[in-house]
């Protein structure tokens, strides 16, 4: 089976990375709205470093207390339609700090494929090979058999390496006997999923009204911002404000959140590009089945393990690894962003349709 070589550069990939001296067209990595290479966003992280430093180093809970991290909790809480917000330096320490608050509060259950950002222990891995349907069935049962009251159940929102997007209807339909926590990391859901990019924490509280819905996650995908993001109700973010892992954490770099708040605009203009490029896509794609893919999301999956090395002979990077050890099978898949060109998404179609037309 082809494995992909790592290609080495020494610059951050646009809507093209040079290579060896030669042009490619990246097609690769998370960064679905093309912030870190929009000017206008760029423009205001400048604005912000002008202001606040390029770093803040000291604790949110010093006796010096920037305005900015209010205001940008206070936009989110808004943005997302949660009771509350906090913001970390990482999506990583969010998921950490939020699942150690809730360690020994009830049995915890965990979705396959949960990243280790949301894990508490080790023991994530018994349902790992399992396919989230199958999941849930075992996840109903094992509910219906703790002996514990409260019971915590951890997933993603998305699989954004196979692309698909989870139901969460089946929550609803627990037994009314269990206070149940649904802990859901929205990384790849934040800014392309949900009113206006706001992700799905307000469609959970919606669907499931009797349960206690926390979103956490990182904004450094869609959004750009090296930053993360705790959603919930007041009594808990006020619980997680006086933690040792939010007082003792670097936050996020006020820099960045002074331009998170000035750029809805360039998120919402760069959201309906990326919606157009997914849109033409699909149909030029002249077989759309050969891979998994969801309605207005940038990522689409393949199991055919030659289309990248027939892609690279073309000048074009996909994303293609083993994942999530080097002894499974490599994950491969076609990522668009708002950056791409319409000439861009033509010309990769077009060589996805000549590979398949000479496969079959």
């Amino acid at each position: 089976m082809f494995d992909a070589a790592p290609v080495h550069v020494n610059e951050m990939p646009g809507r093209t990375l040079q290579v060896e001296g030669e042009e490619y067209l990246f097609f690769s990595g998370a960064s679905y709205l093309g912030i870190p290479r929009n000017r206008a966003f760029q423009a205001y992280v400048v604005e912000g470093m002008n202001r606040y430093g390029t770093n803040y180093a000291s604790s949110r809970n010093s006796n010096l207390q920037l305005e900015v991290f209010e205001e940008a909790e206070n936009y989110l809480a808004a943005y997302t339609g949660a009771e509350a917000v906090l913001t970390m330096s990482s999506g990583y320490l969010a998921g950490q700090t939020l699942v150690q608050a809730l360690q020994g509060s009830g049995h915890f259950i965990y979705a396959p494929g949960a990243h280790p950002a949301i894990w508490h222990s080790k023991a994530n891995t018994t349902s790992a090979n399992l396919k989230y349907e199958d999941w849930v069935k075992q996840a109903e049962q094992e509910v219906q058999a703790a002996t514990s009251e409260e019971v915590i159940i951890v997933c993603n929102s998305i699989d954004p390496l196979k692309a698909q997007q989870y139901s969460f209807g089946w929550v609803a339909g627990l037994p009314q006997n269990k206070k149940i926590t649904l802990v859901v990391d929205d990384s790849h859901g934040f800014g392309v999923t949900g009113k206006d990019g706001a992700g799905i924490f307000q469609e959970l509280k919606k669907q499931l009204p009797g349960v206690r819905v926390l979103v956490v996650g990182s904004l450094g995908k869609a959004f750009g911002v090296p930053a993360g993001v705790i959603l919930g109700d007041k009594q808990l973010i006020d619980k997680l404000r006086v933690s040792p892992q939010f007082g003792g954490a670097s936050p996020a770099i006020p820099a960045y959140l002074y331009a998170f708040l000035k750029s809805e605009n360039v998120f919402a203009e760069a959201r309906q590009k990326l919606f157009s490029n997914i849109k033409q896509f699909r149909q030029q794609l002249a077989r759309p089945e050969l891979f998994n893919f969801f309605d207005q999301y940038p990522v689409f999956y393949t199991q055919n393990q030659e289309l990248c090395p027939f892609l690279l002979q073309h000048k074009v990077l996909i994303s293609s690894f083993r994942y999530p050890t080097p002894a499974d099978e490599p994950i491969t898949r076609v990522i668009l962003s708002s950056l791409h060109t319409t000439d861009d998404v033509d010309r990769v179609a077009s060589i996805i349709n000549h590979l398949e037309a000479e496969s079959f």
